[in-house]
């Protein structure tokens, strides 16, 4: 008979266990207090997750080539993230992108183009978990994007304004016909 596990989050609030319990996230960023915010807010949801952080371009490498993740959050700037996420993409290993500086069209768009499975503002660190859980749950990549911009696709028009996809308004286009499909499920 199938059982739901439920383990007590901080505040009191009891939810079912994450997807996350039992996996190994590397997450790489130059600033040690994200590196702090990140694993505090994954392990007060997933306790049993392995977090390993990298805070050099170079250390970052070492560990892509040499151990095997879950899931890789990469900040872009300060790390050389772009040249992370391409080591990532070619061991498979589902990418997120987290970012204060390049917080921007261009750099989402080259991240969807790249194979990240997501793009977060830090200002959204203490929403990490569910869409790490997207990430993880996601069959195609596609329902990642679809869920992750349903989500925060409002924050990117208020940040951006209204016409922030129209320089590149046929990528737009196709990409939301590929996601359609999963947003609508949302």
């Amino acid at each position: 008979m199938p059982y739901a596990i439920f383990v007590f989050r901080k505040g009191g609030n009891v939810m079912a266990e994450s997807i996350l319990n039992g996996k190994r996230i590397l997450a790489v960023d130059d600033e040690p207090d994200v590196l702090e915010v990140l694993e505090e807010e994954i392990l007060g949801y997933a306790p049993s997750c392995t977090i390993e952080k990298a805070t050099t371009y170079q250390e970052a490498t070492q560990k892509l080539e040499s151990q095997n993740y879950d899931v890789v959050i990469l900040d872009i700037m300060g790390v050389r993230g772009f040249d992370l996420l391409d080591q990532a993409v070619k061991r498979s290993f589902p990418t997120a992108m987290l970012t204060a500086h390049s917080l921007d069209p261009a750099s989402l768009k080259r991240s969807i183009e790249m194979g990240a499975c997501a793009y977060l503002p830090k200002e959204k660190l203490g929403e990490i978990v569910p869409f790490l859980e997207d990430i993880l749950e996601s069959t195609d990549g596609l329902s990642a994007w679809g869920r992750f911009m349903n989500k925060l696709e409002g924050y990117f028009t208020g940040r951006w304004g209204e016409l922030w996809k129209k320089s590149e308004e046929k990528f737009w286009k196709d990409f939301e016909k590929k996601t359609s499909r999963t947003k609508k499920n949302t």
